[in-house]
């Protein structure tokens, strides 16, 4: 069976949540939104608010997952960020990672990319 994208969407955000806590995060929240925005996952580390973009594909004909990651999406990650960091109040410093998953029949591979952008300034 043909998984949808909401399907596929959730597995690979379960998968990336399990890796995070087997490193050491704490998830903080699971597909935060709010108006127009959203992320993926919000976690903590010692020093950060981490916000974390999943991006889970079953081949990479067309590239690796984490290229799908362009500029407007990541324009929209850091303003939904700066919305949750305004409306909760984090003192921490934010971070923004992206977790690319290639699940290829019975194997996957997970890539974390940490700092993988900066905010964007207009």
């Amino acid at each position: 069976m043909e998984e949808n994208t909401k399907e596929k969407g959730d597995k690979g955000e379960e998968l990336a949540a399990k890796y995070l806590e087997e490193h050491g995060y704490q998830i903080i929240q699971k597909k935060w939104k709010a108006g127009r925005f959203e992320v993926d996952i919000i976690a903590e580390n010692k020093t950060h608010c981490v916000f974390v973009e999943v991006k889970m594909r079953y081949s990479n004909t067309y590239g690796e997952p984490w290229e799908a990651v362009n500029k407007a999406k990541r324009k929209k990650i850091c303003a939904s960020a700066d919305a949750y960091i305004r409306e909760k109040q984090i003192e921490k410093e934010p971070r923004f990672d992206i977790i690319s998953i290639l699940h290829i029949k019975n194997s996957v591979h997970i890539q974390h990319l940490e700092d993988a952008f900066y905010p964007l300034v207009n």
